[in-house]
This record gives C-alpha cells, structure tokens and sequence, in this order.
C-alpha cells in the first residue's frame, strides 16, 4: 500500500492573504481559520476528487529564495492567458524563475511562491 496526498502546507507570514488568495484561485473554500499563539492557519478544501486539503500556515521569517517544490494549476474554463490575467486580478504578479519560453507561465502569490498556470488539460 502507498501513501494518498492529502495536504499541502503553504507557509507564510500572512495567513489570511494566502489563503484567501489559493481558495480564490482554485474555487476552494476556507474550511477552518485560526489566530491562536501557537497555530494561526487558514484551511482550504475543494469539491470532492479536486485535490489535497491546503493549509496556509503562518511562520515568522519571510520567503527568501526559490521555493524547491511549486503548485500548477490548469485552467478549467478558459484559456491560458485568460486564467493568468484573472489571477493577476487576484494578487499574483509575474516571475521570472529563469524558465525562458515555454508553454505556461509563472507567476508568484502575493507573498512571492512560484505557481506555473499551464495549458487547459482535459480529465484523464
């Protein structure tokens, strides 16, 4: 047997901001909100079979360099570059990563993460 995954942890110093950016971004909903001492985290679920729970999760020290591990997203309902500019609208701004030309676009949420927004891709 293997392992499911079924969350992934976003760290940042501005829980609230990423988390309601992410739930905006992928049509998740905020689930749970805390603002305790020892845990201050936004808690993100989709649609059932939409993909792992999200926990934006806030940490002290601010981002400082490329993340190693990043999120794509694929646009469900229009194009590419539809989808780039609706979440620019959002907060997130366009990065360069040294990625060159290709077929997606990265772009950062708004406390600097690196997210690629690829080509529409239909449901395997």
């Amino acid at each position: 047997m293997a392992c499911r995954f079924t969350e992934l942890v976003i760290d940042c110093q501005d829980h609230q901001l990423v988390g309601e950016f992410w739930a905006a971004v992928l049509g998740y909903q905020i689930v749970e909100r805390n603002d305790r001492p020892d845990e201050s985290s936004v808690k993100l679920r989709g649609p059932a079979g939409s993909g792992p729970t999200i926990l934006a999760v806030r940490v002290p020290e601010p981002k400082t360099v490329k993340d190693r591990l990043h999120i794509d997203v694929s646009p469900t309902d229009r194009d590419r570059d539809a989808e780039v500019e609706r979440i620019i609208g959002l907060g997130a701004t366009r990065t360069d990563v040294g990625q060159g030309e290709h077929t997606w676009v990265v772009l950062a949420d708004p406390e600097g993460n690196e997210f690629c927004v690829l080509s529409g891709r239909e449901d395997p």
